[in-house]
């Protein structure tokens, strides 16, 4: 295995501890990937003294400390997500952001849910690039280089980049319904807003020569769940977007996530990851070129004709959001939160088993809690399924889950084999 990429969980002492079975960062091949980080004070343990402004700085100080730690900086983040508890305290939390990013600026998603952990103002995750690699005393293309794109198409921001890929994955800003010729959120309601974010994610591909149907994962941030229809109903007209694709019934990976508010009032916002096939230089040609999407989905875990449970690009698997949905009744399991986070781990077990690949080679998790004080009892049944500890993690609260759920948790899984060449 010494030829294959290994998963490397680290942690330092100058970031909090972790206040549950995770670690800070986990890095496979090209990327890190940071556990959400809350504004804790790494010495007291405690949550800083004053507002959200102060409790941002701590945020940033703990991811940078982190990015240190592993010898990496901090315009090597590629994307940030801020989760905050009110979405007023944008601007504040901008002011702080500033003073990290002064030249290049990430990609970005900032959503407003209903509770953090600790009750925290504000919550930051991070995806870091990891030019050296994960193959054990085999530094890969360490000077791989991050390729940044604005296009005037799409909606620009002095505070986000549309696009950053870095090796073969381009992550894009989460897109608002804003028409980029006025500035504006687009007149009308839902289903017209969708199809704007969908509209400017497309038009963001365009500009880097990546056709839609490349996309890997979305995440579609939701004000009003009782909507989920409308934006279903925009989404299949997107989806599959190419003949290949129609063939083959190809739709990506799929997380659905209630927000208790979104910037600039707008009802919807969407984000992709989107799969990068010829690498970023100096990545060379026949390593790069021709790698091809591998889309699964087993009998053994929900299905749903508008997601697939996983698609591998790649070194990565990324999975759709599970339910606690009992695969062979097509119900919410019986009982409460610990049974129903029992069933979510279940479904994305059955999902890695199916494509070859154990527990151990999750990276990354993220929960989304109906209540945020339900976090021990998920906690319990959590260690039984990750008794190291080791994928990074994120939590938050969210007002509503679809089928009424108490929990919902998605999954990004290593995958040291990588996708093949096109035949």
């Amino acid at each position: 295995m010494g030829d294959y990429n290994a998963v490397a969980a680290r942690n330092t002492e100058n970031a909090p501890k972790n206040i549950g079975p995770y670690s800070q960062t986990v890095a496979y091949s090209h990327y890190n990937n940071l556990s959400a980080q809350l504004p804790i004070d790494p010495k007291s343990g405690k949550l800083v003294a004053g507002g959200v402004k102060e409790q941002a700085e701590q945020c940033f100080k703990n991811i940078k400390a982190i990015v240190n730690s592993i010898d990496h900086v901090m315009s090597d983040v590629v994307r940030l997500t801020v989760f905050v508890k009110n979405i007023k305290d944008i601007d504040a939390i901008d002011e702080v952001y500033k003073t990290f990013f002064s030249t290049y600026v990430p990609t970005r998603t900032t959503v407003a849910v209903s509770a953090l952990p600790m009750d925290a103002l504000v919550q930051i995750d991070a995806l870091v690039s990891h030019g050296e690699g994960t193959i054990p005393n085999a530094p890969q293309s360490g000077d791989l280089i991050k390729l940044t794109n604005n296009t005037a198409n799409a909606p620009v921001s002095s505070l986000s980049t549309q696009a950053v890929a870095f090796s073969h994955y381009n992550n894009l800003s989460a897109q608002l319904p804003i028409d980029p010729k006025s500035g504006r959120v687009v007149v009308g309601g839902v289903k017209e807003q969708t199809g704007q974010c969908l509209k400017n994610i497309k038009a963001i591909l365009e500009s880097i020569d990546v056709p839609f149907d490349d996309i890997v994962k979305i995440n579609i941030y939701l004000k009003d769940f009782a909507d989920v229809e409308a934006v279903n109903e925009v989404y299949t007209t997107f989806f599959p977007d190419s003949a290949i694709a129609r063939a083959v019934a190809y739709v990506p990976a799929r997380t659905m996530i209630a927000a208790a508010a979104l910037p600039m009032d707008a009802l919807v916002q969407i984000e992709a990851v989107v799969s990068h096939g010829d690498g970023t230089p100096p990545q060379v040609v026949e390593d790069r070129h021709g790698l091809i999407l591998e889309a699964n989905n087993t009998k053994n875990a929900p299905k749903s004709s508008l997601s697939t449970q996983t698609v591998a690009f790649s070194h990565y698997n990324h999975l759709s959001a599970q339910l606690p949905i009992d695969s062979k009744s097509g119900k919410l399991v019986a009982g409460g939160v610990k049974e129903q986070a029992e069933q979510c781990l279940k479904n994305i077990k059955a999902i890695i088993e199916s494509v070859d690949h154990t527990m151990d080679d999750v990276v990354k998790v993220n929960i989304f809690l109906k209540n945020i004080t339900d976090i021990d009892a998920v906690n319990e049944t959590y260690t039984t399924f990750f008794p190291g500890g080791v994928p990074a993690r994120s939590i938050v609260g969210v007002s509503a889950l679809p089928e009424n759920a108490l929990i919902q948790i998605d999954a990004v899984v290593s995958n040291a084999e990588g996708t093949p060449p096109k035949a």
